[in-house]
């Protein structure tokens, strides 16, 4: 599976090769703690049924991240969170995590998708 940003300001992107889902209780709980590195084209989504509020936190994390919340495809929130102190919380019904600077040029509005390779 692949990450693909799509912007009205440029051509698509793809933002990660590899994504990884968070599709269990525990690996959702889980998510990215205790992970000492990510590789460059590495994300994990989280995806739900529907659209709420949601929160991530960076407690355990041990590298900053970049989070996108994602409500229907369309990016509601880039924010990045730094190791063990980050928090923060939006609607949607996708949430991704990738490597600091991996979405540094996603923004509200924009859309993302996942695609199967």
């Amino acid at each position: 599976m692949q990450l693909v940003h799509e912007s009205a300001r440029g051509p698509a992107e793809i933002l990660a090769s590899t994504v990884e889902t968070a599709d269990s209780i525990a690996s959702q709980f889980r998510g990215l703690m205790f992970r000492r590195s990510l590789p460059d084209d590495y994300a994990l989504a989280f995806r739900f049924g529907t659209a709420r509020t949601r929160d991530v936190h960076t407690l355990f994390v041990f590298v900053p991240l970049d989070v996108v919340w994602v409500a229907d495809g369309v990016v509601q929130r880039v924010e990045r969170l730094r190791p063990w102190r980050g928090f923060a919380r939006e609607t949607c019904d996708l949430i991704v995590e990738l490597p600091a600077g991996a979405a540094a040029g996603v923004e509200s509005g924009d859309r993302l998708v996942l695609e199967e390779n």
